[in-house]
């Protein structure tokens, strides 16, 4: 059988992973490295992916794209606060859908991220000797439905089949619980480079339940560059009175600059950042030279350290669990390795020792590889029993609203209503589909528009009950079908997403799909 390998798709990097003789290996890339940065640039004649693109990003910001996962399956109401991030240009389409701009051409964030995919499932194939098809990809957990399927548009768009969407603190729980005998309640804490995920499993030989999970896909690593980037510039306005707002490679290189800061904050107790001839002015050349300590840099980030501890505390209240309860803890994700983050989930849940056995940027790829082991049969492991994090809502046309399902219902489910028409011959019934929110944001969020069509009209005193079935696949993913109750007739049922690509757009880009790929890929 053909070797499936699993994926994540990370805000800043990604990882592949695969198992081989009953061992889950990280699949070097093309270049050796264990990890590919989630960049893409545009050059005149060809097309970067990865450490090439990444590393010509000072001198062409504009078209050099990252952070593509903060995007996607997300629309431009959404994600202010993320363009403010990037130096490229961001624009809304249709039905206020994120879009790229990259020589007057328009690039989805699913089309950009494909071309990552890609790039993995290439090196992958090049690993193993065989062309890889298959793949497990790993996703925050906090990602709504719009942002799983999006997903796996950009994994079709790749030319990849997705054997399952699995949240990235599951995966990194099956890692850790492989080959392991004992019961235990873990908490796994994911801080990335664009989301943070919370979660509490009970794990054992024969089962991976997931209790409860919380989360804030507004905040990562790339969050704490731009606190120091953004501190970094009005040190030189300081020093300078220059203003570096309108210069984006100055901005591309502050913001390179910020990140090897935080990096090696993690180890050192103060950094040197010198950014020699960052511009020039009619006075010649100018320089930025200055230092940060570790202690400055937990003030520059001290509101994101709480905006932490939100999620943690929400993770362990719906588990219905105090931190003494919790037996083992896990830091996923290379922004843990930022020693406040750890000094605040260690004063959170008190003595427990942290696990530091895993690495943080490999363990979630491992735990995907591992889900697709277990999927072609290679691997007999437990039971794999995952949850939804956010409610779902139908709001009638009459403004009432009626709960499908409960926050952290287990998934795959399915639940069935009846709903009933209101008016004399009326003929069609619609729906708003509301998925709900963490505790962290303001407002339910719409999926989209739910139409039933074809009812037979009848009069209002014996109206036509129509049953709609509600299904949560095992990928997160909602699915519906309806029926009339009194025939037994199925019942033409639509919903038009806010986001996400229609069929037919999705269809063309997959049929284009060697066009957007042109130029030379590296």
């Amino acid at each position: 059988m053909a070797k499936a390998i699993g994926i994540d798709l990370g805000t800043t990097n990604s990882v592949m992973a695969v198992l081989e003789g009953g061992h889950l290996v990280v699949i070097a890339n093309a270049e050796g490295m264990r990890t590919t940065p989630s960049v893409v640039a545009f050059q005149e004649k060809e097309r970067l992916v990865g450490q090439l693109a990444k590393r010509q990003g000072t001198l062409n910001p504009e078209r050099t794209l990252y952070s593509l996962k903060r995007f996607i399956g997300r629309s431009c109401r959404e994600v202010a606060a993320e363009i403010e991030l990037v130096p490229y240009s961001v624009v809304s389409a249709a039905n206020h859908a994120v879009r790229f701009e990259i020589d007057d051409e328009l690039y989805s964030p699913e089309e950009l991220s494909a071309m990552v995919l890609r790039k993995l499932a290439d090196d992958a194939s090049s690993y193993l000797g065989e062309t890889v098809h298959d793949v497990v990809i790993s996703v925050p957990a906090c990602f709504n439905d719009s942002q799983r399927r999006g997903t796996m548009d950009a994994a079709q768009i790749a030319g990849l089949n997705v054997l399952r969407i699995i949240n990235e603190p599951t995966a990194a729980a099956l890692a850790y619980g492989l080959n392991r005998k004992k019961s235990e309640t873990i908490l796994i804490f994911d801080l990335g480079g664009g989301t943070l995920d919370v979660s509490v499993l009970d794990i054992s030989d024969e089962l991976l339940e997931v209790r409860a999970t919380a989360g804030d896909t507004h905040l990562g690593g790339d969050n704490f560059d731009k606190e120091v980037a953004d501190w970094l510039a009005a040190e030189f306005e300081k020093r300078h009175a220059i203003n570096l707002s309108n210069n984006k490679q100055a901005l591309q290189r502050l913001r390179e600059a910020a990140e090897r800061a935080k990096v090696e904050l993690s180890t050192v107790l103060e950094t040197q950042i010198s950014l020699p001839f960052i511009c020039a002015d009619a006075a010649g050349p100018k320089h930025l030279d200055v230092k940060l300590g570790r202690a400055q840099f937990n003030e520059l980030t001290a509101q994101l350290l709480e905006r932490c501890r939100a999620p943690l505390e929400a993770a362990l209240a719906e588990a219905k669990i105090t931190a003494a309860e919790v037996d083992e803890v896990l830091l996923v994700g290379g922004s843990t390795r930022i020693p406040a983050v750890q000094e605040l989930v260690q004063k959170t849940i008190g003595k427990r020792q942290i696990k530091r056995g895993v690495n943080p940027d490999e363990a979630v790829a491992l735990g995907a590889a591992c889900q697709a082991g277990i999927l072609t049969g290679e691997l007999k492991e437990p039971m794999l029993l995952d949850i939804t994090p956010f409610p779902l809502e139908l709001e009638a046309e009459s403004g009432l609203i009626s709960k499908v399902f409960e926050q952290n219902t287990a998934i795959p489910t399915r639940r069935t209503q009846l709903y009933s028409t209101a008016e004399d011959s009326q003929s069609a019934l619609s729906f708003q589909l509301l998925q709900g929110q963490p505790e962290l944001a303001k407002d339910d969020r719409l999926l989209g528009q739910l139409k039933l069509a074809g009812i037979t009209p009848t009069l209002r005193k014996s109206p036509q009950m129509i049953e709609i079935t509600f299904e949560l696949d095992a990928n997160g993913i909602l699915n519906l079908s309806a029926k009339d109750k009194s025939t037994g007739k199925e019942q033409t049922i639509s919903l038009s997403r806010s986001i996400n690509f229609a069929k037919t757009e999705l269809a063309q880009i997959i049929e284009n799909a060697d066009h957007l790929s042109g130029g030379r890929q590296k």
